[in-house]
């Protein structure tokens, strides 16, 4: 089985395939607001490279947010318009939860902007927290009270260090049943914040 992976809800753009759940080919890069340029081609690159065409696409699997509201806009597109026009599976799966370190509880975290962080917490078999969003301070409250659990992210926004984690292995492993996307064309972003 072959899967594509996306992520474009934060500064990287990150882009992989997978066989059988194996990683065979990534590219993960800074592309702030360049999303929409580099996207495709370097799908399209990860492909050629592994002698692979669209027609050997198995499944689509993709970040929906929360994120930057452009760029978790250009990964559901490109990944809804690969579903439908391959009539393929396609996958929607938390950016945050994407974070989620491989054992334990994490704290997945995000910049939500104007001192506010996007938050969800998981351990390996559950959400624990659902994605929202919640002041910097109030974090950081969370964080006090919870000192066995990981800290996930790009957390520097908030002086701190992130546990080191792969999202292109995050999405490869999401849980198949929960995040299926029953109607492709009706798939929505999620932004957690009013535009």
């Amino acid at each position: 089985m072959i899967s594509v992976l996306l992520d474009t809800s934060n500064t990287n753009l990150s882009v992989g395939i997978a066989k059988d759940h194996a990683l065979i080919g990534e590219t993960q890069y800074a592309a702030w607001q360049r999303q929409s340029e580099y996207l495709v081609p370097e799908i399209d690159h990860l492909l050629k490279k592994l002698s692979l065409t669209k027609d050997d696409i198995d499944e689509i699997v993709v970040s929906k947010g929360p994120g930057s509201y452009t760029g978790v806009r250009i990964g559901m597109t490109v990944a809804k318009v690969m579903a439908f026009a391959l009539n393929k599976p396609l996958y929607l799966v938390s950016s945050l939860e994407v974070y989620k370190a491989k054992e334990g509880r994490s704290v997945c975290l995000m910049n939500a902007r104007s001192k506010r962080s996007y938050i969800g917490v998981y351990s390996p078999e559950e959400i624990i927290l659902s994605d929202t969003i919640m002041d910097n301070e109030q974090v950081k409250m969370y964080l006090a009270a919870h000192p066995d659990y990981k800290v996930c992210g790009d957390v520097s926004y908030l002086s701190l260090r992130g546990e080191k984690v792969n999202i292109l292995e995050n999405l490869m492993n999401a849980d198949v049943e929960r995040n299926l996307c029953k109607d492709v064309l009706a798939a929505k972003p999620v932004y957690l914040k009013d535009l």
